[in-house]
């Protein structure tokens, strides 16, 4: 770990769940540090701890607002609300234009927002994402979404696992799991230019040093996908692995490379 990252375990004084969270991470990601108070840490060290029962890391000494995952309003509250359904590139390159609602696992979970989007529209989504910090933000969205009237049905359809997604889906392989898609959306390069995916990507690359093994995430993905491997890429980004997908969408900014494997059943 090339970073300082501090577990701020200050105004916990109620909440067994959530210190047992902050305890589980100190454990788990080494050099960690916790502490109490934050106000003398040095300018950038990346900090974890709740603020208002969200989970959120921050950077010391940035006035920016943290990086948490909120499923029930913000964009993700809008985009269930207005972003187009069925209509929309990711629901068409997973297969639900087919009349379909297939369980995807997606690979590279992230803060889980395409995840979301599938789950919004019927998907079971199984979500691997390898970070420890990532995966806690990610976790905390999730219980708190399941937590809400407006989203606890689509938050109960996404499962969260924490773990490097080539070993986990080459022991899933081995034990004969299969997924009706496989969805990969590497982390870099990357498409938005937002000031906060900006931010974001910013501390994913300090958590992760980039995305430098997404060529292996190809292989796995096609050994568990019963119907397709769906891949988010940049418009003119490579093909991952160096492979030609069986068709594309493209957008403006980004666009899905489909590996398809065989039609998707009516009964599916």
């Amino acid at each position: 770990m090339s970073f300082s990252l501090y577990i701020d375990c200050s105004g916990l004084v109620e909440g067994l769940e959530k210190h047992r969270c902050l305890t589980n991470l100190h454990e788990t990601i080494s050099r960690s540090e916790t502490v109490t108070d934050t106000r003398s840490l040095s300018k950038g060290s990346l900090i974890l701890g709740f603020v208002d029962d969200v989970l959120c890391l921050r950077r010391a000494g940035d006035k920016e607002k943290p990086v948490f995952v909120d499923f029930v309003g913000g964009k993700a509250g809008h985009r269930r609300k207005f972003g187009g359904g069925k209509g929309q590139d990711i629901a068409k390159a997973v297969g639900l234009n087919k009349g379909v609602t297939p369980h995807v696992l997606d690979g590279t979970g992230g803060l889980g927002r395409d995840a979301f989007v599938l789950a919004s529209l019927g998907c079971t989504v199984t979500l691997i994402e390898r970070s420890p910090v990532i995966a806690a933000l990610l976790q905390d969205g999730i219980d708190r979404a399941r937590l809400s009237p407006e989203t606890v049905g689509i938050a109960s359809r996404m499962e969260l696992i924490n773990e490097d997604s080539r070993l986990a889906m080459q022991t899933m392989a081995t034990d004969g799991q299969q997924f009706d898609v496989v969805y990969l959306d590497p982390m870099f390069p990357h498409r938005e230019k937002s000031a906060l995916v900006k931010k974001e990507m910013r501390i994913f690359q300090d958590l992760l040093s980039g995305d430098p093994d997404a060529d292996e995430l190809l292989a796995p993905a096609e050994a568990l996908a019963e119907y397709r491997v769906v891949v988010k890429r940049p418009r003119l980004a490579p093909d991952l692995a160096g492979k030609e997908p069986t068709y594309r969408l493209e957008g403006k900014a980004c666009r899905y490379d489909i590996h398809a494997f065989k039609a998707f059943s009516s009964d599916q």
